[in-house]
């Protein structure tokens, strides 16, 4: 007679039930509530996992039909081992707790990286097959693999040189290293046999101002699903993309803007144009002369702080200075220009002073000439020296 019965309950069998009813009652059960497909049902998938644990023992099972749960617990054969051992145990897995992490580069705008975003994005995944529940086939139909003799590897034998062999261990093709498969018409039409199927889901990115070019954002648990395993996480690494006038340093942004010689002696006035759409005026001092790659900077302009968006780095302008053409203005009118200018230097010539003629260099030799020079300032480097070659 049976003292109880919430355990045959929970399985939802008759306490007269056989071991092979009690096992199909929680195989299935225990694939329905798995914490992979029902995060919030983990308690109830631990008793599942108890009644198992007790009604599969004949010992157990003999104990708790004699005095219920109390006697179980008072002689030391408590179902209290762990949910999720329980369950590999029980589809024959030696498997790690957690699966695979994935990781997908993500390519960003430097703008969305400045002002911040969310966004949206199809990302194809490995989801445990919803026709099979992650089994793979027709129950009860799953057996040995004959390939590998059900150890999951196959040992291949290569000769090296004459005389000496070598053993190459290699996961079984025909099982993926399971020891065990279903004969083709027993497999699962939706996953082929394979438990998981490729599917697209809909992710949304959070991008924080003043995130940077390799940062890393974590999605937990939205890795690839395994049956019996926790899902990894899903790992973005976050790609810049180059922007056609901001280059960013860090925390602060470079910017080269191109003025005219008449803008650098005499002043000038210029907007910018930011990455969050504002306009900055700019304006030279009265008698300030901009020289060719001169640097100036504005502060607070700079890319957001992560984590601290309300302060910024600082903006960097390199000035280039774009020189007139050959010829732009009349002989005669040379000499008003330069009364205007700042002196000559003297130069004195001796009689025995030679005079050459001063003649344009060709566009790649004028191109190799500054890119050795480039080399001398700054040290060699590898695009540099590819170039050169």
């Amino acid at each position: 007679m049976v003292h109880e019965t919430s355990y045959y309950d929970i399985l939802g069998v008759s306490p007269k039930a056989s071991p092979e009813e009690i096992k199909q009652a929680y195989r299935k059960l225990a694939l329905k509530y798995h914490p992979d497909k029902n995060p919030n049902e983990g308690e109830r998938f631990k008793l599942i996992s108890q009644a198992y644990d007790v009604l599969s023992n004949p010992k157990k099972r003999a104990l708790y039909d004699r005095g219920g749960e109390q006697a179980i617990k008072e002689g030391g054969l408590g179902g209290g081992g762990c949910p999720m051992n329980i369950f590999n145990m029980f589809f024959g897995e030696r498997m790690q707790r957690r699966g695979k992490n994935v990781v997908h580069q993500f390519a960003v705008t430097l703008e969305e990286m400045y002002n911040g975003t969310s966004r949206k994005v199809g990302i194809q995944k490995n989801v445990i097959c919803e026709k099979c529940e992650g089994y793979g086939g027709k129950t009860g139909s799953l057996e040995s693999c004959s390939s590998c003799n059900g150890e999951g590897f196959q040992i291949h034998e290569q000769q090296i040189i004459p005389g000496m062999i070598q053993s190459i261990r290699r996961v079984c093709a025909d099982c993926r290293g399971q020891g065990e498969r279903f004969n083709s018409k027993d497999r699962c039409k939706t996953c082929n046999g394979h438990k998981v199927e490729r599917k697209k889901k809909i992710i949304e990115v959070h991008i924080d101002k003043g995130m940077r070019h390799g940062q890393k954002i974590i999605l937990h648990g939205e890795g690839d699903q395994v049956p019996g395993l926790e899902p990894g996480d899903m790992i973005i690494v976050l790609d810049q993309r180059e922007h056609p006038v901001f280059q960013r340093r860090g925390d602060n942004l470079v910017m080269k803007m191109v003025i005219k010689l008449v803008d650098a002696l005499c002043g000038f006035k210029r907007t910018i144009h930011t990455l969050d759409n504002r306009t900055l005026l700019i304006c030279s001092q009265p008698g300030e002369v901009v020289k060719p790659n001169d640097l100036k900077c504005i502060q607070n302009e700079g890319m957001p702080i992560y984590k601290d968006p309300y302060e910024k780095g600082w903006l960097f302008i390199q000035f280039l200075v774009e020189f007139p053409e050959k010829d732009w203005l009349p002989e005669h009118l040379m000499h008003q220009l330069e009364n205007l200018l700042p002196p000559r230097e003297d130069v004195i010539i001796s009689d025995d002073t030679e005079e050459v003629i001063l003649s344009e260099v060709e566009p790649q030799l004028q191109q190799r000439s500054q890119r050795e020079v480039y080399e001398d300032n700054e040290g060699s480097r590898g695009d540099v020296q590819c170039q050169a070659q």
